[in-house]
């Protein structure tokens, strides 16, 4: 005898829809504000969880937004898909950071990069098209892709990889289904960057069995040591009339707040992603976007500035999380995190306590050592945690060692 299906209740039952129903809630947003939470009752909890620089926005971007604020031009409505000054800057942009050149009319500023991917995946998959996801992934991307109609299918490296996946497991992931390569460089939530030849590997592959990729560039300026950055569709130009960049400042000019991203695409999809936006949520903030156009037109000092800063807590957090027996910690090229693998601590002993999953591993160390990092589960492999390192280096230094102390308590 098999299970009964379960059975979706009549429509007047249901107060929420299935659709919305199934997404589940950012797990990087609810750590991070677990954490805040915590703070604010007075417990001294280290935040390792939200993926944010914390450095504050560079002065002239603020004068920027200050001065528009008076302006009543910003008062009003504007072009649903970005002011022309700030389109025809990201053009630009794009061609000095990536040696992509694109034309204003290929670009589409949205509220963050959420809403970018979100437009980008809602523009291209129809019900049942197959986007393919290397994992570790993250959280939203695959959250975009159902609530878009498609469905993701995993492809999942791991730490002897440097978590970069290969053209053949791609290829073993391939069906008739197939539409999108999602492919991101630097990772969220691993750090790993690919190589040029890896990047233009993958993109032939793309081109020869008729793909769209979604390229998602955010972390662009974030690389470190011998890493270096390549655009996809610079390397590979045939991709261009099926390739989607999806970018934004939050990362680069720490403007996480401000909510500012953008598509860069074929015309087409362009089109269909702002007609989608002119109906959900209409122009961009125009202070926001003022800003935004501020920092892109600006020069790179901040980031300069910042990315000296991460290299440096980069290096630290893994030599210290390396000390711990039972972790294992590669050294990310890019961005700003770590996802070092706690398999061999599940299942041990620590404080009275078993952790059987990555999870109940993430909920004891906020309990007994008052320190929020994001289990593996919120990216799609078990047995591993991500930590940013987007923190002070003095809050960094005592949040592991927290970590050191506790997880060194560990026996069988």
């Amino acid at each position: 005898m098999t299970a009964a299906t379960p059975s979706v209740p009549p429509a007047s039952d249901r107060r929420v829809s299935v659709r919305i129903g199934s997404i589940s809630e950012s797990a990087t947003l609810a750590v991070d504000a677990k954490a805040k939470a915590l703070k604010a009752a007075g417990r001294p909890v280290i935040g390792f969880g939200a993926g944010e620089p914390d450095f504050p926005t560079p002065g002239y971007i603020v004068d920027a937004a200050a001065e528009a604020c008076r302006n009543p031009k910003y008062h009003r409505y504007t072009p649903a898909g970005g002011l022309p000054e700030l389109k025809a800057a990201i053009a630009a942009k794009t061609l000095r950071d990536s040696g992509y050149e694109v034309d204003a009319s290929q670009v589409l500023v949205t509220n963050g990069g959420k809403q970018a991917i979100y437009e980008a995946f809602a523009a291209v998959l129809d019900p049942g098209d197959e986007v393919i996801v290397p994992a570790p992934y993250w959280t939203t991307y695959p959250e975009s892709i159902r609530l878009a109609g498609g469905r993701p299918v995993e492809v999942v490296a791991d730490e002897t990889t440097g978590y970069r996946v290969t053209v053949e497991q791609l290829e073993a992931a391939r069906t008739e289904h197939t539409k999108v390569l999602l492919f991101v460089s630097p990772s969220n939530p691993t750090g790993a960057v690919y190589s040029r030849e890896d990047t233009e590997a993958i993109g032939r592959w793309a081109v020869e069995h008729g793909l769209w990729v979604l390229t998602d560039e955010i972390y662009e300026h974030l690389v470190y040591g011998d890493a270096t950055f390549s655009s996809l569709p610079a390397l590979v130009p045939e991709l261009r009339d099926k390739c989607i960049v999806v970018n934004g400042v939050a990362k680069t000019y720490a403007m996480t707040g401000w909510r500012v991203g953008w598509i860069v695409g074929p015309k087409d999809v362009v089109k269909a992603a702002t007609n989608l936006q002119s109906h959900a949520t209409s122009n961009v903030n125009n202070v926001a976007q003022v800003a935004a156009l501020a920092a892109v037109t600006g020069d790179l000092d901040a980031v300069a500035e910042m990315r000296t800063a991460f290299d440096r807590r980069r290096q630290t957090i893994v030599r210290m999380l390396n000390e711990i027996d039972g972790v294992v910690c590669p050294l990310p090229e890019g961005a700003f995190y770590v996802y070092p693998s706690v398999k061999a601590l599940l299942g041990k002993e620590i404080r009275g306590k078993r952790p059987a999953t990555s999870v109940e591993l993430a909920a004891l160390i906020l309990d007994e050592a008052e320190v929020a990092v994001v289990p593996g589960e919120a990216f799609g492999t078990p047995g591993y945690l991500r930590l940013s390192y987007a923190l002070g280096d003095e809050d960094l230094v005592e949040g592991v060692s927290r970590l050191q102390k506790l997880l060194g308590e560990a026996t069988d």
